[in-house]
């Protein structure tokens, strides 16, 4: 066994690695960049090493200062991790030939599977199904509008060395296929150093389901169940889970017979995964192989309670897996949910900063969260804006569903945007919860991003009951001074006015010993609610029971009021005297400034291109702009028809959120 593992490279997965090394036996060596050098993988291993600038171009994608890094610290092995490296033959390679262990598959598997064109040609070979479409490489645009032609609309534009949802785009016409062929091979070029791009037929109302493989060097092939990855947004999996509520039994078999011979084919070793599309028939088609670990390994852990990096590290060390297929069982069920640093309410539009507070659920059997952040720490432009993975298991589906929403309620994050609240939604959505998926799943019931919807008669209830213990334990505190000259008695009823959602509600107080009752006034009649907590001011979350259910709302205080998070909904609550209540009515509304005329980076990223001169006229859906945010080209389009007054940014610049870039006329 080794003694010591570089982990060539970053954040959650870097951490996941070392914990399983550590737990081991194994010293672990970070690597990283300017902009990670205080970043908790580093802190996390046993030793780091500086790697170079904050680009993963100049750093974490330069496989001589990593192999570099290797020999210095004296490392028996490196882990590649999922991104960057990890599926690069060339880099395996290089490690081989300095006597240095690659933990995952042989270069020549990597080769063969990682080129999306090879890996086709291969599974049909190996009798795997495949979806039609065009293997070649695509030379340039006019040939890329004559293939889509030929194959049919639509067609999916793939970079071969793609990954991630990186260097993808869907085309339903000729105009589509020519600006999808170009922006595909500019993303692929810039995120994996490679433009080739080819062309198949896109599988309309498609699921993604993946099987997991697991191979050692003495000839055991097995896969562990799937996982579907159907809720994808800009081909970018968001939630993931393992079973898949869709497959039965004998396609389970199926695809799992054919995801073991591709990996036989190859002389697979090391942990890998086969995705595969399904029709609404159950009829599936070959995808890609991923030769590395994938993002969403924890659910395949939780189900048959196997840690996959440490079978990546003992089959790297030479030794045969303990087991066998008819030895691999799937218990229960698990859902990942991957928390991101993007703006739901804007169109999912990323986010960069510093994460002012962070506090993530409590871990136990059935909830674990995979990060590579903490309080303090700083969500960067350079690198991918995943914040965390949350993880949950259950007997059933549902019961996964349930701990998810609990604990998603429990996961508090300020200083950045996140998609937290969108998370909740999907899992709160009858469809999902029926277990009614596709990869448009996000695109059909949420074209434009999340929007606040109206407060249910429930969620309502539950948001005045909590308003008002809150401000039940402020008048405790505040009775508790010392020198106050008047206010209520400890032990006294109060009366308020609680306005949420632009209606105001008449409550009144009761102070109990662990919470408090409250008293509301509707519809001629009143309702008594009885709320036990120990929450206190300035706590973030507060735990408690309503009537005997129990609730976890997170807590931002708002002047007079404020803000409550629960289960995916934000409710602004402000909680007035009734005298206070009255004159507020007489507050005049500001208006909010007139932005019409001026294009506004809608994210922090870097402006690739200006596509428009000053004085230039433009039509409504013409580009004006390419910014670079997250590893992804985001073009701007203009909204109407005008005429280009002045621009105020230009190539190259790092732009803030709602930065100007240019005004009409």
């Amino acid at each position: 066994m080794f003694s010591k593992i570089l982990i060539a490279n970053r954040g959650e997965i870097a951490c996941r690695i070392m914990r399983t090394a550590h737990r081991m036996g194994i010293r672990t060596v970070a690597v990283y960049s300017e902009a990670d050098a205080r970043a908790l993988h580093v802190g996390m291993a046993d030793e780091a090493i500086a790697i170079g600038a904050s680009p993963a171009a100049q750093s974490y994608l330069m496989a001589d200062r990593i192999v570099a890094a290797a020999k210095q610290s004296g490392a028996d092995a490196v882990h590649p991790g999922f991104g960057f490296l990890s599926e690069n033959a060339g880099f395996a390679e290089r490690l081989e030939a300095e006597g240095i262990t690659f933990i995952g598959p042989k270069p020549k598997a990597i080769a063969a599977m990682g080129d999306k064109i090879e890996s086709k040609r291969l599974a049909q070979k190996a009798g795997v199904s495949t979806v039609p479409g065009h293997p070649d490489v695509v030379p340039d645009v006019e040939s890329a509008v004559r293939i889509a032609a030929k194959v049919g609309y639509p067609v999916m534009i793939k970079a071969s060395a793609g990954g991630g949802g990186k260097g993808m785009r869907i085309a339903h016409d000729e105009t589509e296929a020519r600006e999808g062929f170009v922006l595909a091979r500019s993303e692929a070029k810039s995120s994996f150093g490679d433009d080739r791009v080819f062309i198949e037929r896109y599988i309309e109302q498609p699921r993604h389901i993946e099987i997991q493989v697991l191979a050692d060097g003495h000839g055991t092939v097995v896969h562990l169940g799937e996982r579907e990855c159907s809720i994808q947004r800009r081909h970018q999996k968001v939630i993931e889970e393992a079973p898949s509520p869709f497959l039965d039994a004998k396609t389970r078999a199926a695809m799992g017979a054919q995801a073991v011979a591709l990996a036989r084919a190859v002389d697979y070793q090391s942990a890998g995964t086969v995705e595969f599309i399904v029709d609404g028939k159950r009829n599936f088609y070959f995808l890609e192989m991923n030769t590395r670990l994938q993002v969403e390994h924890p659910v395949t852990e939780f189900i048959t309670g196997l840690d996959l990096v440490e079978q990546m590290i003992r089959v790297a060390a030479g030794e045969k897996l303990g087991f066998d297929q008819e030895d691999v069982m799937l218990a229960g069920w698990a859902i990942e949910a991957r928390v991101y640093a993007e703006d739901p309410l804007r169109n999912f539009l990323p986010s960069t900063g510093r994460l002012v507070r962070y506090r993530a659920p409590e871990e136990d059997e059935h909830v674990r969260v995979d990060t590579g952040v903490f309080e303090g720490g700083e969500i960067s432009m350079f690198y991918d804006p995943m914040i965390a993975k949350l993880v949950t298991s259950g007997t059933t589906r549902n019961e996964a569903i349930e701990r998810m929403r609990d604990a998603l309620d429990a996961f508090y994050i300020r200083g950045i945007s996140h998609n937290i609240p969108f998370l909740a939604s999907v899992f709160g959505h009858p469809r999902f919860v029926e277990g009614r998926l596709s990869t448009a799943f996000i695109e059909e019931e949420y074209p434009d991003g999340l929007h606040q919807r109206p407060l249910t008669a429930g969620e309502r209830t539950q948001v005045l009951a909590v308003s008002g213990a809150l401000q039940q334990r402020e008048v405790t505190r505040r009775i508790g001074i010392s020198g106050r000259l008047n206010g209520p008695a400890p032990d006294e009823p109060s009366s308020w006015v609680i306005r949420v959602a632009g209606e105001e509600h008449q409550v009144e107080l009761h102070p109990l010993a662990d919470g408090c009752r409250v008293t509301l006034w509707e519809d001629g009649g009143k309702r008594d609610f009885e709320v036990t907590h120990d929450w206190k001011p300035a706590e973030p979350l507060f735990r408690g029971l309503v009537d005997g259910e129990p609730v976890c709302v997170q807590v931002d205080r708002r002047g007079l009021g404020w803000r409550l998070s629960h289960v995916g909904i934000q409710a602004e609550v402000q909680v007035l005297s009734p005298r206070s209540a009255a004159l507020a009515h007489r507050m005049p509304e500001k208006a909010p400034p007139d932005l019409s005329r001026l294009l506004l980076s809608p994210m922090p990223g870097l402006l690739l291109r200006i596509a428009v001169s000053e004085g230039d006229s433009v039509k409504a859906g013409e580009e004006l702009a390419v910014v670079e945010a997250m590893k992804m080209e985001n073009v701007l389009r203009a909204e109407r028809d005008g005429v280009i007054g002045k621009i105020h940014a230009g190539p190259g610049d790092s732009l803030a959120v709602d930065q100007s870039i240019l005004e009409f006329e």
